[in-house]
């Protein structure tokens, strides 16, 4: 059986003005809508671009913010400090740690929760979604505290409940080494946000024809066979989304660790060595520099996201 998907919706074009010139009404259409979207474009501008340049400009010079006086331009020296630096390479390793975990297992999840609030009867439905949202209304800080205080050895309930698990005692340190930390870190990063994803995931389950399904039926498929070539093909946009923004969300992890770690024992993320080097060292420069590598780094996974998918968000809403 191969995958099934809608044929693309053909859409007439519009009649251009004789000789290729563009008529009275299209230049009208677009001043409208420059009209309409100008203000808002100005605003995002002001508020998303002004910031980074701005880190990019520090990022050129050798700042101190307790020594302003002897701030000097320095060149690309910041950028060749952080990328010869071993702390850098292994915050980048961390951060991808959590990020690939996190967001597998948010996936699979999230798409299991999408199917329960899909199949769930309606009456119950708007009961079961809202349940399911309750950890990603929790505050990002007050959801951490939450995971430290249970699994810490004096306030936890984790180390006398889960006794019977191998490895796991009174007197277990879930703070004390590295890959404890970040499974908890992981653990409470997947709680809060897998709301999220299910939700983006519901959406697309919402637009998957019901004619493919029964057509499949028809022709005899399992139900794993029309979840692999009839649900899945057509939820790519939704998957999609969902990938790219949780994965961006978990690549910037900066209060779960904040708040459990302080980023000891290895468990510095990129954001929190940003934070630090910006806030607690007050080395502005330094901290620049590695906020605009981070925000690089952004836009390459979303590049990597956008072009790895092949998926054109304007034809999946019809448009074209």
């Amino acid at each position: 059986m191969s995958q099934t998907t809608l044929p693309p919706v053909e859409k007439t074009q519009p009649v251009s003005a004789p000789g290729g010139t563009i008529s009275d009404r299209s230049k009208a259409e677009r001043k409208l809508g420059w009209m309409l979207a100008g203000p808002a474009f100005l605003v995002m501008l002001l508020v998303t671009a002004y910031p980074i340049l701005q880190a990019v400009y520090y990022s050129l010079f050798n700042y101190r913010l307790t020594d302003p006086e002897n701030r000097s331009f320095n060149g690309l020296s910041n950028y060749w400090v952080i990328l010869t630096d071993q702390l850098w390479w292994t915050s980048v390793a961390i951060t991808l740690l959590i990020t690939v975990v996190t967001v597998a297992v948010e996936l699979v999840l999230g798409f299991a929760l999408a199917l329960v609030m899909a199949k769930a009867l309606s009456s119950i439905r708007p009961v079961v979604r809202a349940s399911i949202l309750i950890p990603y209304a929790v505050i990002t800080v007050v959801s951490a505290f939450a995971w430290q205080f249970a699994f810490r050895i004096d306030t936890g309930f984790v180390n006398n409940w889960f006794t019977w698990l191998p490895g796991v005692s009174d007197t277990t340190d879930w703070f004390g080494g590295t890959g404890t930390s970040l499974f908890v870190i992981c653990l409470a990063e997947i709680w809060k946000t897998t709301p999220f994803i299910s939700l983006l995931l519901l959406a697309g389950l919402a637009q998957v024809p019901e004619v493919l399904q029964e057509a499949a039926k028809v022709d005899g498929a399992t139900r794993w066979q029309r979840m692999w070539k009839v649900t899945i093909p057509n939820m790519k946009a939704a998957i999609m989304v969902a990938l790219l923004f949780r994965t961006l969300d978990a690549f910037r992890v900066f209060d779960s660790i904040y708040i459990m770690t302080a980023g000891a024992n290895n468990t510095e993320s990129v954001s929190f060595l940003a934070y630090r080097q910006t806030i607690a060292r007050v080395e502005i420069g330094l901290g620049s520099a590695v906020s605009v590598l981070l925000f690089l780094a952004v836009v390459l996974i979303a590049f990597l996201f956008i072009k790895g998918f092949k998926i054109d968000l304007a034809q999946a809403r019809g448009e074209r």
